[in-house]
């Protein structure tokens, strides 16, 4: 029953929880286990081919049902519903939240504003296809007649860290003919190093930017211009043939010398961090093809119809921001560490950090009232067994208390000798240590000297998910993604936040925008900032020519 009139912590199941955390929070996973034995048999759940093993979690059969009591009362399938039925739930910005129809097959029916929003969809998704393969079978050419190999993707946020992220996670199933490189830093380094070594007649540049105007972005494409002109001798046809556009400006595209039939357009309903999927995925569809590019489209709404019609108790999206909550807000764990075992995932934690911390770091509700709880854990993490020779350690013994995410795949990409079975034994010892450490009788019992024994005690108790899928695929990669986003999307839904909006990163860009020309006046400017940042521009104005 919904009581979303009602604050999160007046909820009944709220107070419910609060007096269980009290009884069951200094109980022991190892006595979790004793009492039940069998709970590694039952908490878990598999979705879209997925499998969340959930039992080495401080949780028992009656918090997984208050938490699903919870998520209940405050109305998650009506949010649920809200979102994939194009209501305008991004309240801030009067927009509805509309990547699911990014995925939607072709011929179903997503309505918004009275409008069936899925033909657009296709038709630019049929669109990026003919592009892809023209750049991909050296169909399209440059000004000089040489084939494509260089494709640079210039953006920043969401506009960089997805296309980033899916092609090493997909660089099994690229064309190694083609060369990718991401550009997103302002810093001017970023840019020399993507194009170094690179001849401007074979390299295509993709600026996403979806005004045409977002400082970084423009900043560095503008530089990849002048870079292209340079190496082609100043000829301004040339950026129609090396220059794409992911945008919905036409007029400023086309100023910019693109070609407006190559412009790739997507839509204010979907937020950048949310825009793998779109126009955004371009450069991820040149290397992987169309075809593995529609696979990763299923994999993702697979995982859409799971998250909307899975029962709470059987739901991995679900479960996941059930326990996301249960840590932040009455164990007050501050942090979330997600820990791919699958090289390939190296960028997963990064693409994780924006999609968690973008969304949900907000401090007011979708009303404009100050929380009166945590939102938004940090989200943190690295590949596999590197992480463990660093920071481990401090997960293991530390003082904080930090969840994780394991996520792991029965089959390897690339079988070489014991490697897997290794790494995969790794991720179940990490597990397992966590939960159960390693008790002082136990130390004693190797032999390990008395003054010794407190350095080599694991207290366990340490919480964590595993999740497992068969090999890493474009599909499983579209799974793994979206079970993410609606992972997140529950932890919003039930602190009644907006996962939509970012307007936090807004303020220091508008600053920087009155800092630049104090930078770069020729004149000493008159300043009126705070004494501290009046110095350090003062300190730079003296310093940046100096030799």
């Amino acid at each position: 029953m919904e009581t979303g009139n009602l604050p999160l912590n007046k909820r009944p199941a709220w107070k419910a929880l609060k007096t269980h955390y009290r009884e069951i929070r200094r109980q022991h996973l190892r006595e979790l286990f004793a009492i039940d034995p069998e709970r590694g048999n039952y908490m878990c759940a598999e979705g879209a081919g997925i499998f969340l093993d959930y039992s080495k979690n401080r949780v028992i059969s009656e918090t997984i049902r208050l938490l699903v009591q919870l998520a209940e009362e405050s109305g998650l399938q009506s949010r649920i519903e809200a979102m994939f039925s194009g209501k305008k739930i991004n309240v801030t910005e009067n927009r509805a939240v509309l990547h699911v129809a990014l995925r939607a097959p072709r011929g179903s029916s997503i309505i918004m504003d009275g409008k069936n929003v899925v033909p657009q969809v296709h038709e630019i998704l049929d669109k990026m296809s003919d592009f892809s393969i023209k750049i991909r079978n050296g169909s399209w050419l440059g000004y000089t007649g040489k084939r494509i190999r260089n494709i640079i993707n210039i953006g920043i946020g969401g506009s960089d860290l997805g296309p980033a992220m899916a092609y090493e996670a997909l660089k099994y199933y690229s064309d190694r003919n083609l060369q990718f490189r991401f550009v997103s830093n302002i810093d001017g380094t970023d840019f020399a190093e993507a194009v170094n070594g690179l001849n401007p007649t074979e390299t295509l540049f993709i600026v996403s930017s979806k005004t045409f105007t977002t400082l970084e972005t423009m900043t560095n494409a503008h530089t990849a211009r002048a870079w292209l002109l340079k190496g082609l001798g100043g000829e301004e046809r040339s950026v129609a043939k090396h220059f794409v556009a992911v945008s919905t400006n036409k007029g400023t595209v086309e100023k910019f010398g693109i070609n407006p039939e190559n412009m790739f357009v997507f839509w204010d309903w979907v937020g950048g961090r949310y825009s793998l999927d779109s126009a955004i995925g371009l450069s991820t569809m040149i290397a992987i093809g169309p075809e593995n590019f529609h696979s990763l489209l299923d994999g993702f709404y697979q995982m859409d119809r799971h998250f909307r019609t899975a029962p709470f108790e059987r739901n991995l999206p679900v479960l996941m921001g059930l326990l996301a909550i249960w840590y932040n807000n009455f164990f007050r764990a501050e942090t979330m560490a997600v820990l791919p075992y699958e090289q390939y995932l190296k960028r997963f934690p990064a693409y994780l950090q924006q999609l968690a911390m973008e969304s949900n770091g907000k401090q007011v509700t979708l009303d404009g009232a100050r929380v009166v709880y945590q939102t938004g854990p940090i989200y943190w993490g690295e590949i596999g067994t590197n992480s463990q020779h660093s920071f481990y350690q401090l997960i293991h013994q530390g003082t904080k208390l930090v969840p994780c995410d394991f996520i792991a795949f029965n089959k390897t990409l690339n079988p070489i000798g014991r490697h897997h079975d290794i790494l995969i034994a790794n991720v179940f010892a990490q597990s397992e240590a966590l939960a159960f450490g390693k008790t002082s009788e136990e130390v004693k019992a190797d032999g390990t000297q008395k003054w010794l024994v407190p350095h080599k005690v694991f207290k366990g108790n340490r919480p964590s998910n595993t999740i497992l899928a068969d090999r890493l695929t474009p599909d499983t990669l579209g799974k793994l993604i979206a079970l993410y986003e609606h992972n997140v999307f529950t932890q919003a839904a039930l602190w009644n936040i907006n996962a939509f909006d970012q307007w936090g990163v807004e303020l220091g860009k508008e600053l920087a925008q009155r800092i630049i020309p104090e930078l770069e006046s020729i004149i000493e400017p008159a300043l009126a900032h705070d004494s501290s940042t009046n110095s350090l521009i003062r300190q730079y104005r003296k310093r940046k020519h100096l030799q």
